[in-house]
């Protein structure tokens, strides 16, 4: 057995760490830690693992102090080095953290949810007696700070006064930090619970609020002091020793060799679309096309710096509108899955600072002004899905803007200027004004959704709920089947003898099973994140600005509306970028912009199109309002004005009505345009049913 004692860390270390220790000895002092698995610990002697777990404070003592005294042959001397352990086999969820984790050696997971300055803390504190000018240096443990009872001089021995003498003072950089259990963890309706973290010297400042973070470290509990006196109940906090960031992005994530051949494999393969699209909600019957785009959203187009400082940027973002029941958030939740950091919330419990950041007052102590990260900040660099959109306030809705199309959000609250991140994707999902489409009204009046907001979208999505008896029959067939398949399962995993075989299950569940498994699939869209930067061949640029010009062409005369705007053209390349990533291709060829323009015209047809003319309008979303409207409006006013003048008064409805139906308005539109205007303010209802323009 061996106990905790630098003669076995020293063995330790000599047999398993020697490289690193040199590795450090080049580095120091800019590197001070070294880090060492606790596998290693264990393979090397499992009691002195157990007494880490047990008794850390004495074992990180003696490893530290051995790391110090180490010999080394180059000419460098550990003053001030740490030992970190990571990579525990057992993490403990916050939620779970009871009295007997209390001086033990523990790893949580989570979010950094606030992190506040780093900010120097006085470890030994020198202090010069004001009478004898002897300085007496007094360690500062945690909690209060400790001055000397009584000047350490045996010719002077009097109690004080003290000054303390920052010079001859050690201090040390240290950081307070917040951590939040990771969503992902949590069960229904749970709310996640939070632990805080001390950290110090070279773990100071390493992370930021919404990194995904493992941090290991000592648990301690402080007595909690109220105005009554000292309570019986008492804080815990996190001694950290170290910490790993875990999951920041797609880059993070490990591939092994067999594991690129596979994906090499995939993307030989010709059906690999297909693939794809069924391993996205495979459990929810039909919707190819919405699939192939919430696919390209995952693969993405690549974010550009130019050299005047511009950023483009490269995430796509998708709107689903649909009447309710049409698995609209189910799409969503899948999406979440698959994203590396995937972040659900719904509109109508999401408020603006919930979404973007919001300034708090810090509970640390100091009572400082901090920022807590809200969704699309946790989101950055994965996906962000609002479901409920058309639900939200619209103050909080307008927050969205900036993070969607610059991909920053900017912050001046409470005397804190800041820029904070949210390079994500957003995945939207909203019903209709009315809760169902009207199939009799333009569709972009049935969306209750301001036009800045709309126009940011790259791809808008309609998703009907009409019944037809073969499509019905085939849902209705699928959802059993998926059902089905799942009772078997609990069937087989409750009842002992069920008599229910494995391979009755796999051919059960075949029809709700992923083509590429999710874990699968997530490495290869990090693969192609990390190595595939595709460049536009000239045939497919070709292609697209003919398609881009063919479509303005319809606009040139003064009469019709515009059709696209640039926003469309920005649109397709971010998706033509994503379809060669898909097939893991360094140049983006016709075939890619074949299935985009696809895939794009879709969704233009179902939102742009001008229901009177039957032309594409851009302003339809982009202002609201398409030009075919905004016509009438403009001879509507002209005939209330001319009747204003031949009646010297207020114009009665009906007159108003009549003239319009002569210059070919019908009666419903002119009521409906004279509601819109008395709204905006442009028409004045005199007296009942008489009107005049303001």
């Amino acid at each position: 057995m061996a106990q905790s004692s630098h003669q076995v860390w020293e063995d330790f270390f000599k047999r398993y760490y020697w490289e690193s220790i040199l590795d450090l000895a080049n580095h120091y002092p800019e590197k001070r830690s070294m880090f060492v698995e606790f596998s290693d610990i264990a393979r090397y002697d499992m009691e002195l693992a157990n007494e880490l777990l047990e008794h850390p404070d004495s074992a990180l003592a003696h490893a530290n102090e051995t790391l110090v005294r180490i010999d080394l042959p180059a000419d460098v001397e550990f003053t001030n080095t740490h030992v970190r352990i990571i990579k525990l086999p057992e993490r403990v969820q916050i939620r779970e953290l009871r009295s007997v984790h209390i001086n033990k050696f523990i790893a949580v997971s989570g979010l950094i949810r606030k992190a506040t300055e780093v900010r120097p803390k006085i470890i030994n504190a020198a202090f010069r007696c004001q009478r004898c000018e002897h300085v007496t240096v007094v360690h500062q443990s945690e909690g209060k700070f400790i001055e000397p009872y009584e000047c350490e001089d045996e010719m002077c021995g009097r109690k004080g006064p003290f000054k303390l003498v920052h010079e001859e003072s050690e201090f040390v950089d240290a950081q307070k930090l917040r951590v939040q259990e990771s969503p992902d963890d949590l069960r229904g309706g749970e709310q996640p619970q939070t632990l805080d973290v001390d950290v110090d010297d070279d773990l100071a400042g390493i992370v930021a609020p919404g990194d995904r973070v493992v941090v290991t470290g000592i648990l301690r509990s402080y007595q909690r002091s109220t105005q009554q006196g000292k309570s019986t109940f008492f804080d815990l906090v996190l001694d950290g020793v170290s910490i790993e960031i875990e999951d920041k992005e797609f880059e993070d994530i490990e591939i092994s060799k067999e594991e690129i051949e596979e994906i090499l494999d995939l993307g030989k393969d010709p059906q690999v679309y297909s693939k794809v699209i069924h391993s996205i909600a495979p459990s929810i019957y039909g919707y190819d096309e919405v699939k192939e785009a919430m696919a390209l959203q995952l693969f993405s187009g690549m974010p550009k710096s130019l050299p005047d400082g511009t950023r483009i940027r490269g995430d796509i973002h998708i709107l689903l509108v649909g009447d309710p029941g049409v698995a609209k958030s189910q799409l969503l939740r899948y999406g979440v899955r698959l994203a590396p950091r995937g972040i659900y919330t719904s509109g109508k419990s999401s408020t603006s600072a919930g979404l973007t950041a919001t300034a708090v007052k810090d509970e640390f102590g100091e009572g400082r002004w901090t920022l807590e990260a809200g969704a699309l900040v946790l989101a950055d660099m994965g996906l962000a899905c609002v479901d409920e959109l058309d639900k939200m306030e619209s103050d909080d809705r307008s927050s969205m803007h900036e993070a969607m199309e610059q991909q920053t959000i900017s912050i001046a609250k409470a005397g804190i200027m800041a820029t904070l991140k949210s390079r994500c994707a957003l995945l939207g999902a909203a019903n209709p004004k009315f809760g169902r489409f009207d199939r009799y009204e333009p569709i972009a009046k049935q969306i209750n959704m301001p036009p800045a907001l709309m126009s940011r979208f790259d791809l808008i999505f309609i998703l009907t709920d009409e019944p037809s008896v073969s499509r019905d029959t085939a849902i209705a067939e699928h959802i059993l089947k998926a059902h089905y398949a799942g009772q078997l399962s609990i069937r087989r995993d409750n009842i002992i003898n069920s008599g229910i075989t494995l391979d009755e299950i796999t051919s059960a569940m075949e029809v709700i099973q992923p083509v590429i498994q999710s874990g699968m699939l997530r490495k290869y869209i990090a693969y192609t994140k990390r190595n595939i930067f595709p460049i536009i061949q000239d045939d497919a640029r070709k292609q697209l600005i003919d398609f881009y010009l063919g479509l303005r062409k319809q606009g040139e005369d003064p009469n019709s509306p515009v059709p696209v705007t640039a926003r469309q053209l920005e649109a397709l390349i971010r998706l033509a970028e994503a379809s060669a990533r898909v097939r893991l291709s360094n140049i983006i060829t016709k075939e890619d912009t074949d299935r985009v323009i696809r895939i794009v015209m879709a969704s233009l047809k179902q939102v742009m199109t001008d229901p009177e003319t039957g032309r594409l309008d851009a302003d339809i979303i982009n202002v609201g309002m398409g030009k075919s409207q905004r016509d009438r409006i403009k001879v509507l006013k002209e005939i209330i004005r001319k009747l204003e003048g031949e009646y010297k008064s207020a114009v009665p409805l009906g007159d108003i009505i009549s003239k319009a139906e002569e210059s070919g308005i019908k009666k419903d539109t002119v009521e409906d345009m004279i509601q819109k205007l008395k709204t905006v303010g442009e028409v004045l209802e005199v007296t009942n049913e008489r009107f005049k323009v303001v």
